[in-house]
């Protein structure tokens, strides 16, 4: 393929994925996929290396390009097959991300996968909102090993009456997935449809086509790489609490480059903790590749090849490479962003003018809902509250939005009074909470919830006692902080709250850049 071949064969699949994305966010029930975007979609090779994905959430394309060698290589792959797993210790995320993977066979041969990757409110927790404060991976919820949902284009009832017997809403525990399956349908079909077009004309010039694709992503990302100074640079941040008593937990990394060649070494980090913010090692991987990749040109394929020149290590066993049986619903949520903050702390060390101060470094967890009884539906609800965006040195941090490895959106306003019983008092900007400097922090949200019906409701949430970090001398932004009828909680909490209660979230900003003139 020449350049200009190779250049409309990236835009496709790129297209491909936007496609799956379209599909599965109009097809799906809940408002947590249908209206906060919290879905990704990528396609990947016979191999298992991701080849395409669409703008959607860092942490799950991260994690799914580190951890899908390892799946595609135990089947027997068919056509029409569709996988599905969420098991975090076997190329998951956390309990809630459900994943299903499809292969693209032509001609009897394995070409490519497509999958998504999605966040069900309910995947069997006790806990409504399935984000529970948790202290083992069987509390978080029901834990799907990779098994087979569809075989040779059969459904297997017995995975689906799984699923949803785990829930307390199966018809939109049903509609979510078969939106997630339709995803895959349509993801499978446009690739065959690209087969014959574009010089790529039998299964062969296909594989030949994503092997160039990864070459060339890696041809643009070696000479980025280059450009950061020879040397070893070392950074440690801390997370503000477990949940279980464990307070300020180092998160440190050492960076070593040579030439076009990036080591990235975890020791030094805590051990595995007894509270759920562990995560499993490819989810520190994605905040990796995440930051890695907001170096490289715009144009850069969102593919393996990009990566070839990162090699990630961890001891076994601690906070960013946790074992079996270690809590880890708020490890995907909120260790991934502080490990984007000590790779940006080591990395500003060497290229300061290229990156940014800390952004508000949560995503401000909130999971709610009722259990269900005669006088009461049973519901539950999930989403996460954006913040401050830390400053860099050619412009103020952006106010009141996600940041880093989310980019969910908002759940509207009318559509949360609307599907739920509750009432937005309040939704605004939390003026002067970014950092004060040369070039000032953003500043964060507030959001007040008032109850209508008794419920439940769990908080993960950090930066609420260390602040989001300066540099060159700037201003810290204000740290964040929960509170209930007025009275302060704690960063992770689990209450039962009563009609007319009301939880206000006040969002961290994001720290300043420079002393201010």
């Amino acid at each position: 393929m020449d350049a200009i071949e190779l250049s409309l064969f990236s835009n496709r699949l790129a297209a491909v994925c936007d496609e799956m994305g379209a599909i599965l966010q109009r097809a799906a029930f809940s408002p947590n996929i249908r209206d906060r975007l919290d879905y990704s979609c990528a396609i990947f090779d016979a191999k298992g290396d991701l080849c395409a994905q669409a703008a959607h959430i860092p942490v799950h394309l991260g994690s799914m390009a580190y951890a899908m060698q390892s799946i595609v290589c135990d089947f027997d792959w068919q056509p029409d097959d569709m996988l599905i797993v969420n098991d975090p210790y076997l190329g998951g995320t956390h309990l809630p991300d459900v994943t299903l993977i499809s292969p693209l066979i032509n001609n009897g041969k394995l070409l490519a996968f497509v999958a998504n990757r999605a966040h069900h409110a309910d995947i069997g927790a006790d806990s409504p909102g399935s984000m529970p404060i948790s202290s083992s991976l069987e509390e978080e919820g029901l834990i799907i090993p990779p098994s087979y949902l569809v075989r040779q284009g059969e459904l297997q009832h017995s995975v689906m009456d799984k699923l949803t017997a785990a829930t307390r809403q199966p018809q939109s525990m049903q509609g979510d997935i078969a939106a997630q399956m339709s995803a895959n349908r349509t993801g499978c079909q446009r690739l065959n449809e690209m087969i014959g077009v574009l010089n790529v004309d039998d299964e062969f010039a296909f594989s030949a086509a994503l092997d160039a694709l990864n070459d060339y992503a890696e041809r643009l990302a070696k000479p980025v790489y280059k450009k950061i100074p020879d040397g070893q640079y070392s950074f440690t941040d801390y997370m503000d609490d477990d949940g279980q008593g464990q307070q300020r937990i180092p998160v440190m990394v050492c960076i070593t480059v040579q030439g076009n060649q990036i080591d990235v070494d975890f020791n030094g980090t805590a051990a595995q903790v007894a509270g759920n913010i562990n995560c499993p090692l490819s989810v520190a991987a994605a905040a990796v590749y995440y930051v890695f990749r907001c170096l490289l040109p715009v144009h850069t394929p969102a593919c393996a090849g990009s990566f070839r020149a990162i090699h990630l290590k961890a001891p076994e066993k601690c906070l960013v490479n946790a074992s079996r049986p270690a809590a880890v619903a708020a490890g995907n949520v909120e260790t991934s962003t502080r490990i984007v903050d000590v790779l940006i702390g080591a990395l500003l060390q060497a290229i300061p003018e290229q990156l940014a101060a800390a952004s508000h470094g949560s995503m401000n967890n909130v999971a709610m809902g009722f259990i269900g009884d005669s006088q009461q539906a049973a519901w539950d609800y999930y989403e996460t509250i954006g913040g401050g965006m830390g400053a860099s040195a050619h412009a103020k941090g952006l106010t009141a939005v996600q940041t880093h490895m989310t980019n969910t959106l908002n759940t509207p306003v009318e559509v949360l009074e609307t599907s739920y019983p509750l009432r937005i008092k309040q939704y605004a900007i939390r003026k002067g909470s970014g950092g004060a400097g040369k070039n000032s922090g953003g500043d964060g949200i507030i959001r007040e919830y008032e109850f209508s019906h008794q419920a439940r409701v769990t908080l993960l949430t950090e930066r609420r006692d260390l602040s989001p970090w300066s540099v060159e001398g700037g201003g810290e932004a204000q740290p964040g902080k929960n509170s209930l009828n007025g009275k302060t909680l704690p960063a992770k909490i689990s209450v039962q709250v009563k009609q007319g209660d009301c939880l206000k979230i006040e969002t961290p900003g994001g720290g300043a850049w420079g002393k201010r003139v």
